[in-house]
């Protein structure tokens, strides 16, 4: 269940990954014209609104993209018939067509036939369709319907599947909705300190790849709070809405780098080297994009009390920031692009602040992870056993360096006699194979990636940083023989 999980997850990240371009139309857009929807300006109207079709569609996004995700080829037709599977039921099941089946006026039909466009229902009708793809792209069928045969049958399927999972959503939905609607109003009811809730959790939920399902309740439009949507649209109540992103902007843009120093300065001195060069890059990333997973990595399997620490600290400047009201947003991450481009949001209110709160997370989190780190000498980057010295194979190799560390890694991971599936999300390859223990990790750390991470019996990940796609592609090319 838990890999399937994980699959799901990162299957989330590929829709995901549209919103920055979602939030630099809109950002530009207000920059141009804060007034509003662009009413002074044709242009700022029109890059507003552009950015708007993609947030106000960020649930058909996430029925594509899931159900391309969690197909087992990654064919188009699954990523059609994810579009199929969500005009299916949010169409049978919109306010007019309940009101026509339950023979009443639309005015009395339940609130949540309203509101059943949202992401949950993308991201079911995307795992629907996964399902029928990865059972009937195959199936062929007699002569006269041949026609039909193979991914022809999918998007068939897939409606009849759908019109199942409608009736079902029928009696569930409203109960489904009512439930998510009251966890959201707990925690938002909660104010400030629900905000400091969330954020511990959303960090805490990282390593097993659930966090997602939790920022769709605050972040999207699952509950009702819709933060992000709200946010890029201007709507709401000034230093309410962005309250679950704003504090995040504190530790992704200076806490994180600030930790990422500490680690350097409590490293050996024969690794500091290597560290160095993982750290700035992981610091970087961080405070420019808020890609944070890197650098997280690094520190989450090696030393856990470190990273709950660094959860409660994120818990913390959500806390904090929702107390003073201070509010920025963002459509990817909370790195510095995505601060710049919402300034000129109308509802953003003090979001300079949120620059003085980092300042000072800093420094908490500088001398904290020192602190903790020297304290109870906690195995971070640069303070393993010397036996474990970083290769420089990769960063010497006269070709591809690319190529040479996924030919290290793939020969880590015991090559073709034992990696069955190859995969990856933003940062991470996500690997299965047959024999754990024929993993040999300390060659695959030689190559001077973050992190591993052994998901489960057969299910092992290994964190590369943003440029995971190049490794993955030589990788491919290995498996492939060429």
């Amino acid at each position: 269940m838990m890999k399937y999980l994980q699959r799901l997850g990162r299957s989330l990240m590929l829709p995901v990954a549209v919103l920055p371009a979602a939030a630099i139309l809109m950002g530009i857009g207000y920059w141009i014209d804060p007034t509003g929807w662009g009413a002074e300006s044709p242009v700022a109207a029109f890059l507003i609104k552009a950015g708007g079709s993609i947030i106000d569609n960020m649930a058909i996004l996430f029925a594509v993209g899931v159900a391309l995700g969690m197909s087992k080829d990654k064919d188009g037709s699954a990523a059609l018939s994810g579009l199929v599977a969500y005009l299916v039921i949010t169409t049978v099941l919109s306010t007019n067509s309940v009101a026509l089946l339950q023979g009443i006026d639309p005015e009395s039909v339940n609130a949540a036939f309203g509101k059943i466009g949202t992401q949950f229902t993308g991201i079911l009708s995307g795992i629907i369709a996964a399902i029928m793809y990865n059972r009937f792209s195959h199936v062929k069928l007699p002569d006269a319907l041949s026609f039909f045969s193979g991914k022809r049958l999918v998007p068939i399927m897939t409606s009849v599947a759908m019109l199942a999972v409608s009736l079902v959503m029928f009696f569930v939905w409203p109960v489904v909705f009512s439930g998510l609607v009251s966890f959201g109003k707990g925690i938002s009811d909660l104010g400030a300190i629900g905000a400091g809730i969330y954020g511990f959790f959303n960090r805490l939920l990282i390593p097993i790849g659930l966090h997602h399902a939790l920022n769709s309740v605050f972040w999207f439009d699952v509950a009702g709070i819709n933060d992000i949507g709200n946010f890029w649209s201007s709507k709401g109540e000034p230093g309410i809405t962005g309250r679950y992103q704003a504090g995040f902007f504190p530790v992704m843009m200076f806490g994180l780098p600030a930790a990422a120093l500490a680690m350097y300065h409590t490293a050996k001195s024969s690794k500091k080297k290597q560290v160095a060069a993982l750290m700035m890059a992981a610091g970087v990333a961080s405070f420019f994009t808020g890609v944070t997973e890197p650098l997280e990595f690094a520190f989450m399997f090696a030393a856990p009390a470190l990273y709950v620490t660094h959860a409660v600290l994120t818990g913390l400047s959500l806390a904090v920031a929702a107390a003073f009201q201070w509010t920025a947003g963002f459509g990817f991450s909370a790195g510095l692009v995505d601060f710049v481009l919402s300034l000129k949001i109308p509802i953003a209110n003090q979001p300079y602040m949120l620059l003085v709160q980092g300042l000072v997370f800093a420094v908490i989190y500088y001398f904290l992870f020192r602190f903790i780190i020297t304290k109870f000498n906690l195995m971070t980057p640069g303070r393993e056993d010397d036996t474990d010295e970083v290769s420089e194979d990769a960063e010497n190799a006269g070709g591809n360096k690319f190529s040479a560390m996924a030919a290290k890694i793939y020969e880590g991971l015991g090559g073709d006699a034992n990696v069955t599936s190859v995969d990856n999300c933003v940062t991470r390859l996500r690997l299965e194979v047959k024999d754990m223990d024929a993993v040999d990790q300390k060659k695959i750390k030689s190559t001077g990636v973050p992190g591993i991470n052994i998901v489960g019996k057969n299910s092992i990940q290994v964190i590369v940083g943003t440029n995971v796609q190049f490794v993955a592609d030589e990788i491919a090319k290995i498996r492939k023989g060429k």
